[in-house]
């Protein structure tokens, strides 16, 4: 048995040099180094990494883990790009007491009986069940996205011209934001705003849905007896703001996978049911998260014959883990035809994406029109295909702009 401080290492930096479909070959190096090698915090504390399959499911579940000091890795810069403090997503600023409180409430933040309050109060609307009765909504809004790219005189941004909208619409469906609010919804959470913006349009919209109700979060929320107006504010900021961004970033990233994999574009076209299990690949091979938010262990761990020591924070790697030869034949090969289930794209135990049921219908509906609505799709120019600075200090990749000419000719 090892313990993971006294590993003979140097501890590093989180490396720079990979794209959403070529990781850095550092990453797998340190696999194959032990299951745990040391990283560097922007904080100035020496903690792990994990990247290995079986180690990072077991921190992933391990509830002697706790979320808490919300430590970022350096990145590949060998500095800070980011507030290490804190967890949330953007700088709090100038919030108001009430806004401070609710922030303090982020699930990212929380462990416990207080996350699982917080989490049980909005896991209903995200079941398969529920993911399954949106199915219809969220396939006639992406044929009126299909045809508003149709109306498009110029080369289609995936990104920004369909991924973002899609994920947008259906966060607000979801959620239960009206109609009559999407653009405000864009402009506060898509694009750039302060956490106090946030806060006033939630406070505003509550106020809006109370005599209002209807199948939704907001509904539940409002009709939860065991929340408060603090925490209900916490939880819709986290979901307004959580999540809609990586079903983007899937379904741009799955698009340049395939676009540039003819063969397995093929195998797709050639029987559109294949894309329902694909999604789990496209999961795997185009994860977003390098490092997910760092676990600290509230008492020494033994995980793979090595003892963490309490308080040693300790980064996991979804892109890594769902590279591992030991858990995955031919790991760098993307296979649309894979049994690709158990890989770590949503994550993994208590913290594990909420909606990920919803995202998996958005991804595989998105995919499937565009292909069928556009058989002569050709990608023109893909950012990601080249390494780009990390959309977020915990080591995020960054979907970029996606061009591609539908050739409907």
């Amino acid at each position: 048995m090892t313990t993971a401080t006294q590993c003979p290492f140097v501890a590093r930096s989180l490396p720079g040099d990979g794209t959403p479909l070529t990781p850095s070959p550092t990453l797998a190096a340190w696999r194959d180094e032990a299951a745990f090698v040391p990283l560097d915090f922007q904080d100035g504390h020496e903690g792990l990494v994990a990247t290995r399959y079986d180690a990072v499911r077991s921190v992933l579940e391990d509830p002697r883990f706790s979320m808490r000091p919300g430590r970022m890795p350096v990145g590949p810069d060998g500095a800070g790009s980011g507030d290490s403090a804190a967890v949330p997503l953007e700088a709090a600023g100038d919030l108001d007491e009430a806004g401070q409180r609710s922030d303090a409430l982020n699930l990212l933040n929380l462990d416990g009986e207080v996350h699982s309050k917080l989490r049980r109060a909005v896991t209903a609307r995200f079941s398969v069940r529920q993911a399954r009765s949106r199915e219809p909504w969220i396939q006639a809004m992406i044929a009126r996205e299909i045809e508003r790219l149709r109306t498009l005189d110029r080369d289609i941004d995936v990104w920004r011209d369909y991924a973002q909208p899609i994920s947008a619409r259906t966060h607000c469906h979801v959620i239960g934001i009206p109609e009559h609010h999407y653009e405000t919804f864009v402009a506060l959470f898509v694009e750039e705003s302060t956490a106090q913006q946030k806060y006033d349009f939630i406070r505003a919209l509550l106020e809006e849905r109370k005599n209002n109700p209807g199948e939704d979060v907001i509904t539940d929320l409002l009709n939860n007896p065991d929340l408060d107006r603090i925490e209900v504010e916490g939880l819709l900021r986290l979901l307004m703001g959580a999540g809609r961004d990586s079903v983007a970033y899937l379904i741009a990233t799955a698009s340049v996978a395939l676009l540039t994999n003819p063969e397995q574009l093929g195998t797709l076209r050639a029987d559109a049911e294949k894309i329902r299990p694909a999604v789990e690949e496209f999961m795997r091979v185009g994860a977003m998260f390098v490092t997910l938010f760092a676990r600290t262990a509230l008492e020494d761990v033994e995980i793979d014959g090595t003892t963490i020591p309490a308080g040693t924070s300790v980064s996991v790697s979804p892109v890594a883990a769902n590279r591992d030869p030991e858990h995955w034949e031919q790991p760098e090969e993307f296979d649309v035809e894979r049994d690709a289930f158990g890989h770590l794209g949503f994550g993994h135990g208590i913290h594990g994406c909420i909606g990920q049921q919803v995202a998996r219908v958005e991804i595989r509906e998105a995919l499937t029109d565009l292909l069928a609505s556009f058989p002569n799709l050709a990608l023109v120019d893909a950012e990601q295909l080249t390494p780009q600075p990390f959309a977020h200090p915990v080591a995020v990749y960054e979907a970029g702009h996606v061009l591609v000419r539908l050739g409907e000719d």
